[in-house]
């Protein structure tokens, strides 16, 4: 189960129960991915609305390393959420809120 207070979320993919989380470790992972951007720069690339698929695949897939899944972003890619492309959004923006804002 997850723990809102830990920044933790859970979430159905590929017909499994998930929890993510956006560990320090996860975080260091998507600055790493993004050139060494820092966090900053990251959230406020998102909250601009400058984020596509390939950004859902990379922070769901930190998500869920960070939630301690042992999955790739390669495997993230090929897996299905409810509600199909909306459905990832909502995981997507959730994950971040939950890290960024303290928001469930």
């Amino acid at each position: 189960m997850a723990n809102a207070h830990r920044g933790e979320i859970e979430a159905e993919l590929s017909g499994q129960r998930y929890v993510l989380c956006l560990t320090l470790g996860a975080l260091a992972e998507l600055e790493h991915a993004y050139g060494g951007e820092d966090l900053i720069t990251i959230a406020q690339r998102f909250e601009a609305g400058k984020s596509g698929a390939s950004d859902a695949i990379r922070v769901i897939g930190a998500g869920l390393r960070g939630g301690g899944n042992t999955v790739t972003d390669d495997e993230v890619a090929t897996m299905t959420a409810a509600g199909g492309a909306q459905g990832f959004l909502t995981i997507f923006v959730r994950l971040l809120r939950a890290t960024f804002a303290g928001e469930p």
